[in-house]
């Protein structure tokens, strides 16, 4: 299914697993907003858009650097992503923190940076998904198989990321009318660099052992079924897809 003349935000998408989801619809000709949060990632931006530019040289690819724990800061990338584009059809927001931590010992920053970047941001990306994507529009987060788990020492993290299925589910629902569909996708532990520095190596294979494989969930399991969501797949709505390779289930 072609993607020709449509427009795909990915916050967190200089990167990883939304670089990934990138690679993915390009071929499909839908052009590209691709947000990152950090300065630091700025030379990883580059990176992909010489590979973008070299592979899919009839994309349209713009990057924006922001913060998106506030309201003003997702509007401000909406509103430019519109100025540059025209409109929005596809959102996928893989803006993402975790934090292993004995809850006795979380700090109320700590707690707060959770919940500014799990969700707080995700609610005002859905929210601006709601104001702006066309009729006919994907709105995906992606959230964490931790929401299915029974376990410690991740509260705040599975805890900041549970809501957003509520959110998800609130939004499917509103937004039925106008053919968007919203989902949530629920990866396992992925083998990226956010996964490794708060495991130990006797950690990292517990969760190898939980899966297919005996290995980690990869950003190339994932951005397919991302990609499936915003084409063929798009009868489901207001789900969470668990994708880890049997790590967790309800």
């Amino acid at each position: 299914m072609s993607l020709s003349g449509k427009v795909a935000l990915i916050t967190g998408g200089a990167k990883n697993l939304g670089a990934e989801i990138a690679l993915e619809l390009a071929p499909l000709g839908a052009n590209l907003a691709l947000h990152y949060n950090s300065p630091s990632s700025k030379d990883e931006a580059a990176k992909l858009q010489k590979k973008l530019a070299e592979k899919f040289p009839q994309c349209k690819v713009r990057f924006y650097q922001a913060d998106l724990t506030t309201a003003a800061a997702v509007d401000g990338l909406f509103a430019s992503v519109l100025k540059d584009f025209g409109q929005v059809d596809i959102v996928v927001n893989t803006v993402g923190k975790v934090l292993k931590k004995p809850i006795a010992e979380i700090s109320e920053a700590e707690y707060d940076s959770m919940f500014a970047i799990n969700s707080k941001c995700a609610f005002f990306i859905l929210q601006a998904g709601a104001k702006h994507v066309k009729d006919g529009g994907k709105i995906i987060t992606i959230v964490t198989s931790l929401l299915a788990a029974f376990t410690g020492f991740y509260t705040s993290y599975a805890g900041s990321k549970a809501p957003v299925e509520h959110f998800t589910r609130g939004a499917a629902k509103e937004l039925q009318g106008r053919g968007i569909s919203v989902n949530a996708v629920g990866p396992g532990p992925m083998d990226t660099p956010f996964f490794y520095p708060q495991e130990s190596p006797e950690a990292v294979e517990f969760h190898k052992s939980m899966a297919m494989g005996n290995r980690l969930t990869e950003v190339a399991d994932i951005a397919p079924i991302v990609k499936f969501l915003c084409t063929e797949g798009r009868w489901i709505t207001g789900q969470t897809i668990f994708a880890n390779g049997g790590y967790t289930t309800r």
